[in-house]
């Protein structure tokens, strides 16, 4: 019996999932998804109007992935300490970026998902709001500060930099660490200064 094209679509993401996980991007060609994913070389593009639909479709999934883990450390970021919950939050992208390579470098390699028509922003976003969240409610309040956004902006860039350095093997030489959380610390420290105490975040909100 013929498989609907929800199922077909499925079976080139589940492939490009295990594919992306085994050999990087490099290797999320179109034909060698359709090979592990048992059909023809031209039934991708039957199913995405272009390579880069596949991609998105496929890095989509890294993003839902990273908001369960990010909803299971961080849980609601209105609530109490928003300090720990940004650190938490900081420990669960480094850990993501060095056990999922290959998806961590698809999801914001923006050259080849540019276009896609997939949507990304929509799965992407979500988690981007929790940071500004959690950073509005952790720094202090002082003339001249950032926005929220700007200042989350700053300290994920500054997350996503020691993530690929770390991988890359840089700053471990360059700093002279095995650590990293004492970076990941600096790095929220020098973003956001001193903690908020807990009550003066809770009358914020």
């Amino acid at each position: 019996m013929a498989q609907s094209d929800g199922a077909v679509q499925a079976r080139l993401v589940r492939a490009g999932l295990d594919l992306l996980a085994e050999e990087g991007v490099e290797a999320l060609s179109l034909r060698e998804i359709a090979r592990r994913a048992g059909v023809s070389h031209g039934a991708p593009r039957r199913y995405f109007p272009t390579h880069r639909a596949l991609l998105a479709a496929i890095a989509a999934e890294g993003y839902r992935e990273l908001g369960r883990r990010v909803a299971e450390a961080v849980g609601d970021p209105a609530g109490p300490d928003p300090s720990a919950r940004l650190l938490a939050l900081g420990r669960l992208y480094l850990e993501f970026a060095r056990t999922n390579r290959g998806m961590f470098e698809l999801m914001f390699r923006h050259d080849l998902l540019r276009g896609n028509g997939i949507g990304l922003r929509e799965a992407s976003r979500p988690l981007f709001e929790v940071l500004v969240e959690l950073v509005a409610r952790a720094r202090p309040e002082r003339d001249g500060a950032p926005p929220p956004a700007v200042a989350a902006g700053a300290l994920w860039a500054n997350l996503h930099g020691i993530a690929q350095l770390w991988q890359w093997g840089s700053l471990q030489m360059t700093v002279g660490t095995g650590e990293v959380e004492p970076l990941l610390q600096a790095a929220i420290d020098a973003h956001l200064g001193p903690p908020v105490p807990a009550e003066t975040a809770a009358r914020r909100h």
